[in-house]
């Protein structure tokens, strides 16, 4: 006999408190509910997904009510796109719920008596962004391409009018749907596993214009590419396409994995430049997706670094080799460290762009590496990913025991984790500061700046 499944709960609530980055809180007969996104004085329905020890897990099916510090939306997608949060919020509230929720969580953990630096505005509120990956699918029975819906894994929104990119961004998106709608070619159905179109990558280096197209596709059909192309090229866009590349994607994830990469225009790579430094990008090296936020991130983190002249710097976590780059001009030696190979041959050939010679790069895992330094770091620089410091290897990087540590986190949740450890290790927090690299969206960057206080140095 076939068990019934137990219908799951749905009702109204009200968000009554934001968990960073974005758990709404609400209450249902009195136990609390916590959902994905929100804003406080919302009233949401929400369905009932699982039941924790304490709490309900929730999921927002419609907002019923707007809170009282929400305006019309600048964005024609907000209601259903799943790609932005804060798209009915006046920037300045953005910027203080983002700087709210942060303090909140240092003073969960007691990290007390710290110089609290307020938070940065990215110089673009909108168009910020240098990167979109955008993902072909299903619109009402029509070839769409665009961002996940919210809340959905197989909804596709179309994204005609996305605002935190440029029209370059916009106008080449509507070029490929549009192109692609006429030849008729199916997208790739995650369920079956049939089809062929998956993904288009659009990278612009905002600060020389140059565009790199990727087009990602299965092998489950051959495509002849060639009028795409032309059609693009005769495209008035601000900047230049300088490369179109076609991707072969045959991995079971819903992301954008390589099997195999051909350059069918110009080249595989575009130049950016920040802080006067010029950075050489490939399809899918890392680089933080707002150029200009990006600038002001690396010079509060070159502020909090003061003086390094004749001194030696470690950059862990050193991906493409942006921060310790821009260290080198002003220290005696830089070594970073990157476990993504690729990555660590492009921060080598950035370094050579930049003719650099006091900078050098290992590749592998910050945890087996740090083992052999033989130098002694004056400032240690950490850029972590979301997961934070592995937990193994920060007694090694705190036992360096330089006079300052700047760390750099997309994530204050893991941040203020490590932090407590460095705290007990004999260091202090003495500033704070945070960058808005992802204005409309609840992420945020923070910046911090601790030095030893330890009795050894005293």
């Amino acid at each position: 006999m076939a068990r019934r499944r137990r219908k799951r709960p749905i009702f109204e609530m009200e968000i009554e408190e934001v968990i960073f980055p974005n758990k709404g809180v609400g209450r249902y007969k009195e136990n609390k509910v916590i959902v994905k996104g929100g804003i406080v004085g919302q009233i949401v329905k929400v369905m009932i997904t699982r039941r924790r020890k304490d709490y309900y897990q929730g999921k927002i099916l419609e907002v019923i009510k707007r809170s009282p510090i929400e305006e019309t939306s600048r964005c024609p997608h907000s209601d259903r796109c799943g790609g932005c949060m804060y798209q009915t919020l006046d920037y300045s509230k953005e910027l203080k719920i983002k700087e709210e929720l942060v303090m909140e969580l240092f003073n969960e953990e007691n990290l007390l008596d710290i110089e609290f630096l307020g938070i940065e505005p990215s110089p673009r509120e909108n168009e910020y962004r240098n990167k979109m990956e955008f993902t072909f699918g299903d619109e009402d029975g029509k070839l769409s391409l665009g961002l996940h819906a919210r809340g959905k894994f197989y909804e596709i929104v179309g994204v005609k009018h996305c605002n935190i990119v440029d029209e370059d961004f916009r106008r080449i998106r509507n070029e490929v749907i549009e192109y692609f709608k006429e030849k008729e070619i199916p997208h790739y159905h995650k369920k079956r596993h049939e089809g062929i179109l998956r993904h288009l990558v659009v990278r612009k280096a905002l600060s020389t214009g140059e565009i790199l197209v990727n087009l990602v596709t299965s092998s489950q059909g051959e495509l002849d590419l060639e009028e795409l192309i032309e059609k693009l090229k005769t495209l008035e866009l601000e900047g230049k396409i300088t490369g179109f590349l076609h991707t072969i994607n045959d991995n079971l994830a819903d992301a954008v994995n390589v099997d195999r990469l051909e350059v069918l225009y110009g080249r595989e790579y575009l130049i950016e430049e920040i802080l006067g430094l010029k950075f050489k990008i490939s399809p899918f090296s890392f680089f933080q997706t707002n150029t200009f936020g990006a600038e002001k991130l690396y010079s509060i983190a070159r502020e909090f670094a003061g003086d390094v002249d004749d001194k030696v710097v470690f950059d862990l976590y050193s991906g493409t080799g942006t921060i310790s780059i821009i260290m080198a001009p002003l220290a005696k030696k830089v070594i970073g460290i990157e476990i993504v190979e690729e990555a660590v041959e492009m921060a080598k050939e950035n370094a050579k762009l930049n003719r650099l010679d006091n900078v050098e790069f290992i590749a592998g895992d910050v945890l087996k590496e740090v083992d052999n330094l033989k130098e002694k770091p004056d400032l240690i620089i950490i850029d972590p990913p979301r997961d934070g410091i592995n937990p193994k290897a920060i007694g090694k990087i705190i036992d360096f025991n330089p006079d300052k540590f700047v760390y750099i986190s997309c994530n204050p949740v893991t941040l203020v984790r490590d932090l407590k450890e460095f705290e007990r290790r004999g260091y202090r927090v003495n500033k704070v500061k945070l960058m808005d690299m992802f204005p409309r969206t609840p992420h945020v960057e923070a910046a911090i700046l601790m030095t030893y206080c330890g009795s050894d140095k005293e």
